[in-house]
Protein backbone atom coordinates (compact mmCIF):
# COMPACT_ATOMS: atom_id res chain seq x y z
CA UNK A 1 0.00 0.00 0.00
CA UNK A 2 1.31 3.75 -0.56
CA UNK A 3 1.40 6.08 1.61
CA UNK A 4 0.18 9.30 0.50
CA UNK A 5 2.16 12.28 0.26
CA UNK A 6 1.75 14.42 3.56
CA UNK A 7 1.24 18.33 3.34
CA UNK A 8 0.19 20.52 1.00
CA UNK A 9 0.91 20.05 -3.03
CA UNK A 10 4.51 22.07 -3.84
CA UNK A 11 4.23 25.58 -5.01
CA UNK A 12 4.29 25.91 -8.78
CA UNK A 13 7.49 26.86 -10.32
CA UNK A 14 6.39 29.77 -11.54
CA UNK A 15 4.63 30.94 -8.41
CA UNK A 16 5.77 34.89 -7.05
CA UNK A 17 8.18 34.79 -4.31
CA UNK A 18 7.92 38.50 -4.52
CA UNK A 19 4.64 39.67 -6.03
CA UNK A 20 4.24 43.66 -7.11
CA UNK A 21 0.81 45.26 -7.51
CA UNK A 22 -0.03 48.36 -9.49
CA UNK A 23 0.22 50.80 -6.24
CA UNK A 24 3.53 49.27 -5.19
CA UNK A 25 5.08 49.23 -8.35
CA UNK A 26 3.21 53.12 -8.93
CA UNK A 27 5.16 53.87 -5.36
CA UNK A 28 8.38 52.55 -6.21
CA UNK A 29 8.26 54.20 -9.50
CA UNK A 30 7.62 57.38 -8.16
CA UNK A 31 10.36 57.11 -5.20
CA UNK A 32 13.17 56.14 -7.49
CA UNK A 33 12.03 58.33 -10.66
CA UNK A 34 10.29 61.94 -9.40
CA UNK A 35 9.28 62.63 -13.24
CA UNK A 36 7.31 59.56 -13.44
CA UNK A 37 5.46 60.34 -10.09
CA UNK A 38 1.70 60.79 -10.17
CA UNK A 39 1.78 59.24 -14.01
CA UNK A 40 -0.75 56.20 -14.06
CA UNK A 41 0.56 52.23 -14.16
CA UNK A 42 -1.26 49.76 -15.25
CA UNK A 43 -0.59 46.01 -14.80
CA UNK A 44 0.81 44.93 -18.74
CA UNK A 45 1.98 41.22 -18.71
CA UNK A 46 3.21 38.78 -16.34
CA UNK A 47 5.43 35.73 -16.53
CA UNK A 48 7.34 33.00 -14.80
CA UNK A 49 10.02 35.70 -13.52
CA UNK A 50 8.76 39.07 -14.22
CA UNK A 51 5.55 41.27 -13.47
CA UNK A 52 5.21 44.40 -16.01
CA UNK A 53 3.36 47.58 -15.58
CA UNK A 54 2.70 50.15 -18.31
CA UNK A 55 3.98 53.80 -16.92
CA UNK A 56 2.18 56.64 -18.02
CA UNK A 57 0.93 55.03 -21.62
CA UNK A 58 4.86 55.28 -22.88
CA UNK A 59 7.04 52.66 -20.56
CA UNK A 60 7.15 49.73 -19.84
CA UNK A 61 8.74 48.54 -15.97
CA UNK A 62 9.96 45.21 -15.42
CA UNK A 63 9.77 43.64 -11.66
CA UNK A 64 11.07 40.57 -10.53
CA UNK A 65 8.68 37.70 -9.42
CA UNK A 66 11.59 35.74 -8.19
CA UNK A 67 15.10 35.74 -6.96
CA UNK A 68 16.60 33.29 -9.67
CA UNK A 69 15.47 36.43 -12.17
CA UNK A 70 17.56 39.38 -10.28
CA UNK A 71 20.81 38.19 -12.18
CA UNK A 72 18.89 38.41 -15.89
CA UNK A 73 17.40 41.82 -14.71
CA UNK A 74 21.23 42.89 -14.24
CA UNK A 75 21.97 41.73 -17.36
CA UNK A 76 19.26 43.33 -19.35
CA UNK A 77 20.15 46.63 -17.93
CA UNK A 78 23.66 46.56 -18.58
CA UNK A 79 23.95 44.47 -22.51
CA UNK A 80 20.62 45.75 -24.06
CA UNK A 81 21.74 49.36 -24.59
CA UNK A 82 25.00 47.62 -26.16
CA UNK A 83 23.62 45.36 -28.48
CA UNK A 84 19.97 47.50 -29.49
CA UNK A 85 21.97 50.06 -32.41
CA UNK A 86 23.08 46.94 -33.97
CA UNK A 87 19.53 45.05 -34.00
CA UNK A 88 17.07 45.56 -37.49
CA UNK A 89 13.86 45.22 -34.91
CA UNK A 90 13.14 47.07 -31.89
CA UNK A 91 14.02 46.13 -28.48
CA UNK A 92 13.68 47.30 -24.69
CA UNK A 93 16.34 50.05 -24.05
CA UNK A 94 16.50 50.75 -20.10
CA UNK A 95 16.02 54.36 -19.48
CA UNK A 96 15.58 53.76 -15.95
CA UNK A 97 17.38 51.14 -13.79
CA UNK A 98 16.61 51.32 -10.04
CA UNK A 99 18.74 49.23 -7.73
CA UNK A 100 17.68 47.23 -4.59
CA UNK A 101 16.63 49.51 -1.88
CA UNK A 102 14.60 48.90 1.27
CA UNK A 103 10.94 49.21 -0.30
CA UNK A 104 12.16 46.28 -2.41
CA UNK A 105 14.99 43.75 -2.40
CA UNK A 106 15.95 43.66 -6.35
CA UNK A 107 16.91 46.00 -9.23
CA UNK A 108 14.16 47.38 -11.81
CA UNK A 109 14.28 48.54 -15.04
CA UNK A 110 11.64 50.71 -17.17
CA UNK A 111 11.98 51.10 -21.16
CA UNK A 112 10.28 52.86 -24.04
CA UNK A 113 7.18 50.92 -25.01
CA UNK A 114 7.42 48.75 -28.05
CA UNK A 115 3.55 48.89 -29.51
CA UNK A 116 2.97 45.27 -30.45
CA UNK A 117 1.17 42.00 -29.71
CA UNK A 118 2.91 39.21 -28.66
CA UNK A 119 2.47 35.87 -31.45
CA UNK A 120 1.28 33.51 -29.21
CA UNK A 121 -2.12 36.20 -28.74
CA UNK A 122 -2.41 36.83 -32.48
CA UNK A 123 -2.13 33.19 -33.60
CA UNK A 124 -1.91 33.99 -37.43
CA UNK A 125 -1.97 30.80 -39.51
CA UNK A 126 0.77 29.18 -40.20
CA UNK A 127 0.43 30.41 -44.03
CA UNK A 128 0.57 33.79 -42.93
CA UNK A 129 4.12 34.00 -41.89
CA UNK A 130 6.25 33.93 -44.50
CA UNK A 131 7.06 37.69 -44.18
CA UNK A 132 7.51 37.60 -40.46
CA UNK A 133 9.58 34.80 -40.10
CA UNK A 134 11.86 36.15 -43.28
CA UNK A 135 12.23 38.92 -40.34
CA UNK A 136 12.88 37.12 -37.30
CA UNK A 137 15.71 35.39 -39.30
CA UNK A 138 17.41 38.31 -40.20
CA UNK A 139 17.48 39.55 -36.65
CA UNK A 140 18.90 36.31 -35.55
CA UNK A 141 21.06 36.98 -38.65
CA UNK A 142 21.98 40.43 -37.02
CA UNK A 143 22.05 39.51 -33.03
CA UNK A 144 24.32 36.50 -33.68
CA UNK A 145 27.07 38.21 -35.52
CA UNK A 146 30.30 37.21 -33.98
CA UNK A 147 31.26 40.88 -34.27
CA UNK A 148 28.85 41.84 -32.09
CA UNK A 149 29.69 39.02 -29.31
CA UNK A 150 33.44 41.00 -29.54
CA UNK A 151 32.06 43.81 -28.61
CA UNK A 152 29.45 43.93 -26.74
CA UNK A 153 29.27 40.33 -24.77
CA UNK A 154 31.46 41.26 -21.43
CA UNK A 155 30.25 39.51 -18.60
CA UNK A 156 27.92 37.05 -20.38
CA UNK A 157 28.04 33.88 -19.21
CA UNK A 158 28.40 30.68 -21.47
CA UNK A 159 24.36 29.04 -21.64
CA UNK A 160 23.75 28.87 -17.93
CA UNK A 161 20.87 26.86 -18.57
CA UNK A 162 22.04 24.86 -20.93
CA UNK A 163 19.59 25.22 -23.62
CA UNK A 164 21.72 24.16 -26.76
CA UNK A 165 22.92 20.77 -25.31
CA UNK A 166 19.93 18.65 -26.71
CA UNK A 167 20.58 16.04 -24.23
CA UNK A 168 19.76 18.18 -20.78
CA UNK A 169 16.90 19.55 -22.73
CA UNK A 170 15.03 16.52 -23.75
CA UNK A 171 15.79 15.15 -20.13
CA UNK A 172 14.19 17.97 -19.30
CA UNK A 173 10.87 17.48 -21.50
CA UNK A 174 9.72 14.15 -20.38
CA UNK A 175 8.28 15.54 -17.14
CA UNK A 176 6.51 18.49 -18.88
CA UNK A 177 5.03 15.70 -21.07
CA UNK A 178 3.66 13.90 -17.76
CA UNK A 179 2.63 16.92 -16.88
CA UNK A 180 0.38 17.81 -20.41
CA UNK A 181 -1.02 14.20 -19.67
CA UNK A 182 -2.29 14.47 -16.48
CA UNK A 183 -3.59 17.95 -17.36
CA UNK A 184 -5.76 16.34 -20.34
CA UNK A 185 -4.14 18.19 -23.03
CA UNK A 186 -1.85 16.09 -24.79
CA UNK A 187 -1.63 12.49 -25.50
CA UNK A 188 1.52 10.34 -25.59
CA UNK A 189 3.45 10.55 -29.09
CA UNK A 190 5.50 7.82 -30.04
CA UNK A 191 7.33 9.77 -32.56
CA UNK A 192 7.84 12.57 -30.08
CA UNK A 193 9.48 10.17 -27.51
CA UNK A 194 11.59 8.78 -30.05
CA UNK A 195 12.65 12.00 -31.01
CA UNK A 196 13.80 13.02 -27.10
CA UNK A 197 15.22 9.84 -26.39
CA UNK A 198 17.48 10.26 -29.65
CA UNK A 199 18.53 13.52 -28.32
CA UNK A 200 19.73 12.21 -25.06
CA UNK A 201 22.80 10.74 -26.89
CA UNK A 202 23.24 13.65 -29.16
CA UNK A 203 25.96 15.88 -27.87
CA UNK A 204 25.45 20.35 -27.90
CA UNK A 205 27.00 21.32 -31.06
CA UNK A 206 29.95 23.08 -30.57
CA UNK A 207 30.52 26.87 -33.05
CA UNK A 208 31.56 29.50 -31.48
CA UNK A 209 29.34 31.29 -29.33
CA UNK A 210 27.42 34.47 -29.96
CA UNK A 211 25.12 36.76 -28.06
CA UNK A 212 21.20 34.59 -27.80
CA UNK A 213 18.10 36.02 -26.88
CA UNK A 214 18.15 32.78 -24.45
CA UNK A 215 14.57 32.67 -24.72
CA UNK A 216 13.09 33.34 -28.13
CA UNK A 217 9.20 31.58 -28.61
CA UNK A 218 5.86 33.35 -29.29
CA UNK A 219 5.20 35.42 -26.31
CA UNK A 220 8.90 37.51 -26.81
CA UNK A 221 8.28 38.03 -30.54
CA UNK A 222 5.56 41.44 -31.01
CA UNK A 223 4.05 41.98 -33.90
CA UNK A 224 2.32 44.90 -35.29
CA UNK A 225 -1.33 45.21 -36.98
CA UNK A 226 -0.06 44.20 -40.45
CA UNK A 227 1.06 40.99 -38.63
CA UNK A 228 4.65 41.97 -39.32
CA UNK A 229 7.89 41.97 -36.58
CA UNK A 230 7.07 44.98 -34.03
CA UNK A 231 10.23 44.53 -32.01
CA UNK A 232 11.55 41.51 -29.03
CA UNK A 233 10.88 41.85 -25.63
CA UNK A 234 12.20 40.02 -22.35
CA UNK A 235 15.98 39.55 -22.39
CA UNK A 236 16.29 38.07 -19.19
CA UNK A 237 18.47 35.02 -20.50
CA UNK A 238 20.46 36.64 -22.34
CA UNK A 239 23.88 35.27 -22.97
CA UNK A 240 26.53 33.58 -25.20
CA UNK A 241 25.54 30.60 -26.70
CA UNK A 242 25.45 28.20 -29.45
CA UNK A 243 22.80 29.77 -31.72
CA UNK A 244 20.46 26.81 -31.52
CA UNK A 245 19.36 28.58 -28.19
CA UNK A 246 17.49 31.03 -30.70
CA UNK A 247 16.77 29.38 -33.39
CA UNK A 248 14.35 27.33 -31.61
CA UNK A 249 11.97 29.42 -32.47
CA UNK A 250 12.00 28.59 -36.44
CA UNK A 251 10.98 25.21 -35.06
CA UNK A 252 8.12 26.09 -32.65
CA UNK A 253 6.97 29.24 -34.23
CA UNK A 254 7.17 28.52 -38.06
CA UNK A 255 6.74 25.46 -40.41
CA UNK A 256 6.55 25.14 -44.39
CA UNK A 257 7.23 28.24 -46.19
CA UNK A 258 7.59 30.38 -43.44
CA UNK A 259 10.24 28.15 -41.96
CA UNK A 260 11.93 28.39 -45.40
CA UNK A 261 12.18 31.77 -45.40
CA UNK A 262 13.42 32.55 -41.89
CA UNK A 263 16.66 30.05 -42.76
CA UNK A 264 16.93 31.55 -45.76
CA UNK A 265 17.39 34.90 -44.25
CA UNK A 266 19.52 33.55 -41.53
CA UNK A 267 22.05 31.39 -43.22
CA UNK A 268 22.85 27.99 -43.06
CA UNK A 269 22.15 25.76 -40.08
CA UNK A 270 24.43 22.83 -40.22
CA UNK A 271 22.48 19.16 -38.60
CA UNK A 272 23.59 19.25 -35.15
CA UNK A 273 22.63 22.91 -34.79
CA UNK A 274 19.50 22.22 -36.47
CA UNK A 275 18.97 19.19 -33.78
CA UNK A 276 19.54 21.02 -30.98
CA UNK A 277 16.89 23.65 -32.14
CA UNK A 278 14.69 21.09 -32.47
CA UNK A 279 14.59 19.50 -29.53
CA UNK A 280 14.41 23.19 -27.49
CA UNK A 281 11.74 23.92 -29.43
CA UNK A 282 10.04 21.43 -28.11
CA UNK A 283 11.12 21.98 -24.55
CA UNK A 284 9.96 25.39 -24.77
CA UNK A 285 6.54 24.38 -25.96
CA UNK A 286 5.79 22.01 -23.51
CA UNK A 287 7.13 24.03 -20.51
CA UNK A 288 4.76 26.96 -21.79
CA UNK A 289 1.85 24.55 -22.38
CA UNK A 290 2.34 23.53 -19.21
CA UNK A 291 2.06 26.95 -18.05
CA UNK A 292 -0.33 27.94 -19.99
CA UNK A 293 -3.01 24.74 -19.19
CA UNK A 294 -2.27 25.67 -15.65
CA UNK A 295 -3.15 29.06 -15.43
CA UNK A 296 -6.04 29.38 -17.98
CA UNK A 297 -4.31 30.69 -20.75
CA UNK A 298 -6.28 29.15 -23.70
CA UNK A 299 -4.76 31.15 -26.84
CA UNK A 300 -1.02 30.43 -25.52
CA UNK A 301 -1.92 26.73 -24.82
CA UNK A 302 -2.86 26.29 -28.71
CA UNK A 303 0.04 28.29 -29.66
CA UNK A 304 2.02 25.88 -27.65
CA UNK A 305 0.77 22.40 -28.58
CA UNK A 306 0.77 23.77 -32.21
CA UNK A 307 4.47 24.62 -31.79
CA UNK A 308 5.31 21.19 -30.47
CA UNK A 309 3.53 19.72 -33.73
CA UNK A 310 5.73 21.93 -35.83
CA UNK A 311 9.14 20.95 -34.03
CA UNK A 312 8.10 17.55 -34.29
CA UNK A 313 6.62 17.12 -38.20
CA UNK A 314 9.80 18.57 -39.27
Amino acid sequence: MTTPPQGPPPAPEWEAEHEVEADAAAALIAARFPELAGAPVEALATGWDNTVFLVGGAWVFRFPRRRIAVAGVEREIAVLPAVAPHLPLPVPVPRFAAGPSAEFPWPFWGARMIPGRELAEVRPPDEDRTALAGQVGAFLRALHDPALAAAAAGGLPHDPMGRADPAVRAARTFPRLDSLVRLGVWERDRALTDLLDDARHRAAPDGEPVIVHGDLHVRHLLLDPDGRAAGVIDWGDVCLADPAVDLAIAYAGFAGAARAALLAAYGPVPPDREAAARVLALNLSATLAEWAASTGRAALLAEALAGMRRALAG
